[in-house]
């Protein structure tokens, strides 16, 4: 078993993550900001690929084979607005204050999954 496999996806979500998080704060910043469009990432749509819930399956059935290439990365999206500002702005701060604290939330899961399965593998070879 390798590290990837012993992780599974939460190393990449919490890659994932972090970027959100720049990405809410970008938004919270320029809510003043005339015409400034919201963004968001699309997780639901990278971890349904992750799991292989959508699109093409590769079969790999040598462990010589190489992976399938593609990203597996959320895509950077427009937020449609509730109501948009007469000026073209398109934040909501508290919907994005509200996105921030879930994500938040979300990345400490992730970190203490993967803290709790890298301890757990170090008593696996320390013999514990």
């Amino acid at each position: 078993m390798n590290l990837d496999e012993a992780l599974g996806i939460h190393a990449q979500a919490l890659v994932w993550r972090a970027r959100r998080m720049e990405v809410l704060a970008s938004n919270l910043a320029n809510a003043e900001t005339p015409g400034y469009k919201a963004r968001d990432l699309d997780f639901r749509a990278a971890l349904a690929a992750a799991r292989g819930a959508g699109g093409v399956q590769l079969a790999v059935r040598h462990p010589r084979h190489l992976r399938p290439a593609g990203s597996l990365a959320p895509v950077l999206r427009y937020r449609i607005p509730a109501q948009p500002a007469l000026d073209g702005n398109t934040v909501d701060p508290d919907l994005e204050k509200a996105a921030f604290a879930e994500n938040v939330v979300r990345y400490q899961a992730s970190l203490r999954f993967v803290s709790g399965k890298i301890k757990g593998l170090l008593r696996a070879i320390k013999g514990e």
